[in-house]
């Protein structure tokens, strides 16, 4: 008597023409833009409370600078600083320190396996919380704008670029807050780093060039932020040079590129510890 396997009859239940297992089919990526925006709005709503008395703080920072600035800078060149740099003091502070602090804290409480089971692309998740933390310093920065040039006598014409420094500058310095957050083995290592970093936005920022060694001139030229001030600060003269200002918004524009880049890289290093 011999034996046959049960499945190699023909009218066995068990004959199947298929491979018995096959694979499931998996769902759709998700699309880097609609993750985006689903987690930008996700950090928007949660941070609106937390954040805002944060912004009246940025705000006032920078209002007071300037109040103490004006009995000590000439008027021309160095005011134009001040109220450039004091402007966006006000995205550093947020976009930097505050992001590098949340991304340190994040990184510690384990919150980044929340993300990591989310079908949402990494870059998704640094550019959705830059987007959000940057959101933020535009009433602020604008503000700040607005008394600086009431107190120090400037022109408010061209106050509409900033609709492009707040978004490029709050791109590099969000990037370059995120990477530090991120890539910082502590929380507590990632608020000092985030607010040395804000400290230099302030010293580099604020304070006119022109006074400054040759040697803290080639420092300030490193600092993303610093392209940003100069683009503004540019606009103030009678006849701005918009071939420079454009210059300055594209090297912060690529500057924000590239730190963001790093942030998407950091965020996914982490992610995977």
């Amino acid at each position: 008597m011999s034996v046959v396997p049960a499945d190699v009859l023909p009218g066995s239940a068990l004959a199947v023409d298929e491979p018995a297992v096959c694979a499931a089919e998996l769902g759709p990526r998700a699309r880097l833009w609609p993750s985006l925006a689903a987690v930008y709005r996700a950090q928007l709503s949660r941070a609106r409370v937390a954040r805002i008395p944060l912004l009246f703080v940025a705000t006032f920072q920078s209002i007071g600078i300037m109040i103490l600035m004006r009995g000590v800078v000439d008027d021309g060149a160095e005011a134009q600083a001040v109220v450039a740099g004091s402007s966006v003091l006000v995205v550093a502070f947020v976009a930097l320190n505050l992001l590098a602090q949340y991304f340190g804290q994040l990184r510690a409480s384990g919150g980044l396996d929340h993300y990591a089971t989310l079908p949402v692309p990494p870059a998704a998740v640094v550019l959705g919380a830059a987007g959000a933390y940057a959101s933020f310093t535009v009433p602020g920065t604008v503000v700040t704008a607005v008394f600086g040039c009431v107190l120090f006598g400037l022109p408010l014409a061209h106050l509409w670029i900033l609709v492009a420094v707040i978004p490029l500058a709050g791109a590099a310095l969000a990037g370059l807050g995120a990477a530090l957050g991120l890539l910082a083995p502590r929380p507590e290592l990632a608020t000092l780093l985030g607010q040395l970093g804000m400290s230099a936005a302030l010293l580099l920022g604020v304070l006119p060039a022109e006074r400054m060694p040759q040697a803290v001139r080639f420092t300030r030229d490193l600092l993303p932020s610093t392209y940003g001030v100069e683009a503004f600060a540019r606009t103030f003269g009678p006849h701005p040079d918009w071939a420079f200002v454009l210059g300055d918004l594209a090297v912060c524009g690529l500057v924000g590129v590239i730190s963001l880049a790093v942030a998407t890289w950091a965020y996914r290093r982490a992610a995977v510890r």
